[in-house]
């Protein structure tokens, strides 16, 4: 069974260096990618390819975490972003049967990050894009990256959303006072990424952005970001005046796949496939940062009360589905406002 990871993690050098020197705010992943993960996110050869081969994990779909280039000035954030990208391309092409790749986007600059994915996808090659999250007080909802979500819907690549901090605000309010190290963990893995991601999600549905762009897919991991279990809950939103197009739970069922990230629970896997199905269900292992153990990957599946071709669904056709229809007419030109 080949499984294809999605949520994987690439760093090189020059972007370390780059946030050091560059980003705006604290954020603790700076850190915690430069020192603690730094060996495991710049390698491509031994050290991954090996962890890849215990885990039983086939290819990786590289991409640069948070914090991305979310916090940079724009002009820092497209020659970072451009750069991460050429990097990716040069890399999945000495191994292409190990890796694959989400670009990066220069957000804080909308307009060219929308030009930058038709790059990335139409002359790197590269399979959609990762996101970060908000831009500094933006949401991901805001009209701002219109541009972006139009061109992913017209070039039919996928765009995950990934975690980053919470606003400093909300550290403070919510995550702080506690001890020195579990106010920082509480902020992040242990559940203030998940409900920064869960809310950025839930703000695109409430807002329509999936009715202003109603063939744009994204994908969130962590079995759907807390708010997926939530969504008997949430409907009561859909009687409150949004005039949506859809039924609140039906954004979630056709406009959204799902990944573990290495919350590798079979409690949260049957829970999932109860709420939107085998079809919408992806792999993902988010290394380094976590890991499957020997085998884990083909493990977690089989242990799965599901058929093998649901298996094989998850491990790797739901992905290939997914990216198959891209868009790679590299003689079209992306405009001003964004449109192809």
């Amino acid at each position: 069974m080949k499984i294809i990871a999605l949520e994987e993690h690439f760093v090189p050098r020059q972007v370390c260096e780059a946030w050091e020197a560059t980003a705006k705010i604290q954020d603790f992943t700076v850190s915690m990618n430069g020192n603690q993960y730094a060996r495991q996110l710049e390698d491509l050869e031994d050290i991954r390819i090996q962890a890849m081969n215990d885990a039983g994990i086939d290819v990786q779909v590289l991409s640069l975490p948070s914090p991305g280039v979310q916090n940079f000035k724009p002009g820092d954030s497209i020659s970072v972003a451009r750069d991460f990208n050429d990097i990716l391309t040069d890399a999945i092409a000495k191994r292409p049967d190990r890796f694959d790749g989400f670009a990066t986007l220069p957000v804080p600059s909308p307009i060219a990050a929308a030009k930058e994915l038709q790059r990335a996808v139409q002359k790197l090659g590269l399979k959609g894009a990762l996101l970060n999250g908000r831009v500094h007080e933006r949401n991901m909802d805001h009209s701002d990256f219109n541009p972006i979500y139009e061109a992913a819907e017209a070039l039919h690549v996928p765009l995950y959303i990934h975690p980053q901090l919470p606003p400093s605000g909300v550290r403070d309010a919510y995550y702080s006072g506690i001890g020195p190290i579990a106010d920082i963990m509480l902020s992040m893995g242990a559940i203030g990424w998940h409900y920064e991601t869960g809310i950025q999600l839930l703000r695109m549905v409430l807002t329509g952005v999936f009715d202003r762009y109603p063939n744009l897919q994204v994908i969130v991991g962590h079995w759907g970001e807390v708010v997926l279990f939530y969504l008997d809950r949430i409907a009561q939103l859909n009687h409150a005046g949004l005039k949506l197009e859809r039924p609140i739970a039906d954004y979630f069922k056709q406009n959204v796949y799902y990944t573990p990230s290495g919350i590798f629970s079979q409690h949260y896997f049957s829970r999932t496939i109860e709420i939107v199905g085998v079809q919408r269900m992806m792999f993902s292992q988010d290394w380094p940062y976590q890991s499957c153990g020997e085998n884990g990957a083909r493990t977690f599946l089989e242990q799965a009360s599901i058929s093998q071709a649901e298996q094989e669904a998850i491990a790797h056709g739901n992905w290939e589905r997914l990216v198959s229809g891209i868009l790679r007419n590299t003689d079209t030109e992306t405009g001003g406002s964004g449109k192809l």
